[in-house]
């Protein structure tokens, strides 16, 4: 009897095994099926090394990658090869936060149920070809990134990022530096004045007086020990002055009075230090805007300099919801695909900062620079070791394209000089593309 008991505990031990094996099976088909179906071991989908299925377009269906016979290709445009690189990813997965790298399933059509087919599936991404062509010609060789999406429906029309290279030639032997990332999502930078939207967002907000203070500069003053230079003497000014003219004493001044955590409280609440996902499997860099203790690392944390660093992804979010009444629509980039909304900011905040963008435009960069466009935005000269990051961020309000922007040229030099003709350039091809 114990012999029948001892084998019958045998049996079922094994049995529950068999069953834990087989969920554990199920459990890793389902979640890593498509990584396997992927593998380049597999030779249904891989014919000497190359996929033999599956196209990427962009929003109007042009071929930005595609499988061919023993052969792959990218678009025909060689600045439109270029410029989707970093977004669209090349055969060897070189870059991993691409849509080739990230989607690689959905490429080959592959399902858990019917595993893979002879027919490969076709990716239609937000992009505009033409769009992310001009980019690429205009940051002429710069190290930078040019995103572009419409804050109304989140679609992402343009995402470049250089340098890079050239997928229809192969990975150069000796890449440029840096040229396997994507600079929109995986990398962060020092902001510079375009962080001055956040510390205006939290004056808005915290300073009842804010509106009734005027602020002198004489080209520099000393905040808590530190001497706090500015760009230019701008006299006597009002907080809607100080911003136009991006005046760091004004902006000093202001930071010294919310003080360095409130500060960071506002660049954590506004997304600006989280790591994002986008479409839910593309993951980005987080930013660090860590709170100044005492008022002369205040001054300059306001001012977007201290340790500040800004993912630019992270700040188009930020201006998408400024320009979407303080609610952003958040990006994709696979066409079709909505990824939800979420309240940034008080909409009356949002609707004042909208405001003030405007008149920085008006009253400082001048209107007539870009033309046909309802311009609002901020420049940025972040100072860095090695030389000055350009940054020019905002949006239009143009009725075909309601368009948010962030351009980034590492240590090219001012943002209104060198980022804000990159914008115009690429503003001006997207309205008439949209358009």
């Amino acid at each position: 009897m114990k012999k029948v008991t001892t084998r019958a505990f045998s049996v079922l031990l094994l049995a529950a095994l068999v069953v834990t094996g087989m969920g554990v099976y199920l459990f890793r088909l389902i979640r890593d099926g498509g990584d396997w179906a992927t593998f380049y071991a597999n030779d249904s989908i891989y014919t000497n090394g190359v996929l033999n299925r599956g196209s990427v377009t962009d929003r109007n269906g042009v071929v930005l990658a595609a499988a061919g016979e023993d052969a792959f290709h990218y678009a025909e445009d060689s600045a439109v090869r270029r410029g989707c690189l970093h977004a669209v990813g090349d055969l060897g997965g070189n870059i991993g936060t691409s849509v080739l790298s990230i989607f690689r399933d959905k490429f080959i059509n592959y399902s858990f149920f019917t595993g893979t087919t002879t027919k490969g599936g076709s990716m239609k991404l937000t992009l505009d070809a033409d769009v992310t062509a001009a980019a690429y010609n205009a940051l002429s060789g710069k190290k930078g990134t040019v995103l572009v999406y419409n804050y109304q429906t989140g679609e992402i029309i343009c995402m470049v990022s250089t340098p890079g290279w050239d997928p229809e030639q192969g990975v150069p032997s000796d890449p440029e530096d840096g040229a396997f990332i994507n600079r929109a999502i995986s990398s962060s930078f020092t902001p510079g004045s375009v962080f001055k939207l956040v510390t205006m967002a939290a004056a808005i907000e915290n300073i009842p007086d804010i509106w009734d203070q005027t602020f002198t500069c004489t080209g520099s003053t000393v905040i808590g020990g530190q001497t706090v230079k500015c760009s230019g003497v701008h006299g006597t000014l009002t907080i809607e002055k100080g911003l136009a003219c991006s005046c760091n004493v004004v902006f000093g001044e202001v930071s010294r009075q919310l003080g360095g955590a409130l500060i960071s409280q506002y660049a954590e609440k506004y997304g600006l230090t989280s790591a994002h996902t986008l479409n839910s499997d593309i993951p980005t860099a987080a930013g660090s805007v860590p709170a100044a203790t005492g008022d002369g690392d205040a001054a300059w944390e306001g001012i977007g300099q201290y340790e500040d660093l800004v993912n630019p992804y992270a700040f188009l979010r930020f201006i998408g919801a400024i320009a979407n009444g303080g609610t952003v629509v958040e990006p994709t980039l696979l066409y079709g695909k909505r990824c939800g909304v979420a309240k940034l900011m008080e909409p009356s905040t949002a609707q004042t900062l909208s405001e003030m963008m405007s008149y920085n435009v008006s009253y400082e960069y001048g209107a007539g620079n870009y033309p046909g466009l309802d311009l609002h935005a901020k420049t940025g000269t972040a100072e860095t070791y090695g030389g000055s990051h350009a940054w020019f961020a905002g949006f239009i309000t143009n009725s075909n394209a309601p368009l948010a922007f962030v351009v980034l040229a590492e240590r090219a030099g001012s943002g209104y000089g060198v980022a804000s003709p990159i914008a115009n350039t690429v503003l001006q091809k997207a309205v008439e593309v949209l358009g």
